[in-house]
């Protein structure tokens, strides 16, 4: 009866650590290696988040939630907005519903809504901005983008132009 008690014991601590270690795995993680690794796992190049990756989430429902340190702007084709917080749906070859992603075309920032790659032997990309759907070639998102922090940091809502000047928005 001891041994019984032993082997469930033992089979229920291991069964626990595997849980814990396949949640972190799956759910949560502090380099951008690893969202990289997911992405590729998905069908989606490894570069469409940028290295300053601070963690990110997949949920069993498949929302997929990207934090970075602060609000960056990197290049992709055009000017890219990544806001503190990317979410979208992912599936396999396709970031659904994307919020906290905006690419500068002209002069205006238009949200990405999708980013989809339907054929990779194509090479592209195909992303969604609403009033257009923009193809890209896979091979600018080999590699992360580099990002840089933003000038709307300077436009704090405590702060506001009168109080700063002109001289701090050039």
């Amino acid at each position: 009866m001891s041994l019984t008690r032993q082997s469930f014991r033992f089979l229920f601590l291991l069964l626990s650590l595997l849980f814990v270690l396949s949640e972190s795995t799956l759910s949560s993680s502090s380099s951008s290696n690893s969202i990289q690794n997911l992405l590729q796992s998905q069908g989606l190049p490894g570069g469409l988040f940028p290295h300053d990756v601070k963690s990110f989430a997949l949920h069993p429902d498949g929302l997929l939630e990207v934090l970075l340190d602060r609000p960056c702007l990197a290049k992709f084709d055009t000017g890219v907005y990544f806001d503190s917080v990317v979410r979208a749906n992912l599936t396999y070859g396709k970031l659904m519903g994307m919020e906290g992603l905006s690419q500068k075309e002209l002069f205006l920032w238009l949200p990405v809504k999708d980013i989809i790659v339907d054929d990779p032997s194509s090479g592209v990309i195909m992303f969604d901005i609403g009033v257009a759907h923009k193809q890209l070639s896979l091979s600018l998102f080999e590699d992360p983008p580099v990002c840089r922090p933003t000038d709307l940091e300077v436009l704090q809502p405590n702060i506001g132009r009168k109080k700063i000047g002109f001289e701090a928005l050039r």
